[in-house]
């Protein structure tokens, strides 16, 4: 989950070490998982038994932990717990956060600033530098563009995908 094996914060330290209140929190945050609390309190308990090394030890952990109609949802139901883990490893919104004005920065003007994100999370913070720096710039993507069917039924990863664009005036 690391994007840099320099980091020494890795998930597995997070599932093993951090408190319920920290994990439950990065899940709520991070994931918008709404049984953040019953999966941290089953993290918490498996935890004791013995640490959890793998994903698919995880994955049980999470099954264990939700409501069973939630097994059979859209997506698969540890999707956001995964990424609420790797958001925080890798501090994904903060890095994000940093380089937006740097970007925009270095950018001539006329020059163009497109930004492809992939989860709600990150979508709202472009969203919102964009907004929040609309008069230097001219928004070339009101609503965000997102793949079409066909291009999601050759890459099946297109389909969280939202492209913002805008000119640097």
């Amino acid at each position: 989950m690391r994007y840099n094996l320099q980091n020494q914060l890795t998930a597995e330290k997070i599932v093993n070490f951090w408190s319920k209140f920290e994990i439950e929190k990065i899940l709520q945050e991070y994931g918008e998982e709404r049984f953040a609390q019953n999966i941290a309190q089953q993290i918490i308990e498996e935890r004791k038994k013995r640490p959890i090394k793998t994903t698919s030890h995880l994955v049980e952990i999470i099954s264990k932990a939700v409501p069973r109609g939630y097994l059979k949802g859209r997506l698969h139901f540890a999707t956001k717990t995964f990424q609420a883990l790797r958001i925080a490893v890798n501090d994904e919104l903060q890095n994000l956060v940093k380089v937006l004005p740097q970007a925009w920065q270095v950018l001539e003007p006329g020059g163009r600033l497109a930004v492809i994100s992939f989860h709600s999370l990150e979508d709202r913070l472009v969203k919102n530098f964009l907004k929040d720096n609309s008069l230097n710039l001219n928004v070339l993507t009101k609503k965000p563009v997102t793949a079409g069917r066909q291009e999601i039924k050759s890459n099946v990863r297109a389909r969280s995908a939202k492209l913002r664009a805008a000119v640097k005036l």
